[in-house]
């Protein structure tokens, strides 16, 4: 008895067709590949990294600087032209940046407002309207902020919380 099967596959013959085929496979063993290695290798939940003081045995990283420890707010009286002598320019002198009229002592994070850095603008002035509006343009940071929206006053509540919790007030802008 002969058989009348034929097949109809046939071997791919062309660069393209042999190509696909291979990618064909590939793809999917990569992707397995890839995600067997991951389950093994790493760590699932937040980096850590070791403790500065090694009594600690990790902390968890944060872009963000957590609250600190803050001295009892001070009710000095500073005029704006006092409070620019304050903007980082000169190393021996505190850095003093002010929110809603609250200054505050931001001289630990010379990195962040000393002079040429990147939030240097708000140094020795008032730019609430500036960190409500979340913009380093130097024209949007000042003190009146009446302009700005509920979302942009929103943020701007948010800025004056943060810095409450992590730098010490060192007074009031007169006026």
């Amino acid at each position: 008895m002969t058989s009348s099967y034929t097949s109809s596959f046939s071997p791919p013959s062309s660069p393209l067709s042999i190509g696909l085929s291979l990618l064909a496979f590939l793809v999917p063993l990569t992707y397995f590949s890839y995600r067997q290695f991951v389950s093994k290798y790493v760590p699932k939940g937040p980096i850590v990294v070791p403790a500065e003081d090694h009594k600690q045995p990790v902390k968890t990283m944060s872009i963000m600087q957590p609250p600190k420890e803050v001295n009892a707010p001070k009710d000095d009286v500073f005029t704006k032209e006092e409070l620019k002598k304050f903007d980082g320019s000169d190393p021996e002198k505190p850095i003093y940046v002010a929110i809603k009229g609250t200054i505050f002592d931001v001289s630990h994070k010379r990195d962040v407002y000393g002079a040429g850095k990147s939030y240097n603008i708000f140094a020795g002035k008032d730019g609430s309207k500036g960190l409500g509006k979340s913009s380093l343009n130097p024209e949007d940071a000042v003190a009146d902020y009446s302009d700005l929206d509920e979302g942009a006053r929103k943020v701007l509540d948010d800025w004056y919380i943060f810095f409450e919790k992590r730098y010490s007030i060192v007074g009031k802008i007169e006026g």
